[in-house]
């Protein structure tokens, strides 16, 4: 079971296993393929949580817009991290 941190959104989640199983990817790229999966969201908020998610080590910006799972975000999606009680 995973334990997110209080500022995590239901989307967050959508991402990190998006990106987790996809690889790679600019956030349109994941809002086009979260639309495919039936899931409806406004690019630029996917925009906005994967720039949060990489503040906090759980993606990385690999230039360009393009962003990736780390190993921090990978430990979270195999609810081996518990970020409920990250300060």
């Amino acid at each position: 079971m995973r334990k997110h941190a209080e500022w995590m959104t239901i989307l967050d989640d959508r991402i990190l296993e998006f990106l987790s199983e996809q690889g790679p990817r600019q956030p349109s790229q994941i809002t086009d393929g979260l639309a495919e999966l039936g899931m409806e969201y406004n690019s630029k908020y996917v925009g906005r949580r994967c720039q949060e998610l990489a503040d906090d080590a759980l993606l990385e910006n690999l230039g360009n817009g393009i962003y990736t799972t780390t190993s921090k975000g990978e430990e979270y999606l195999d609810g081996e991290l518990n970020l409920s009680r990250a300060v």
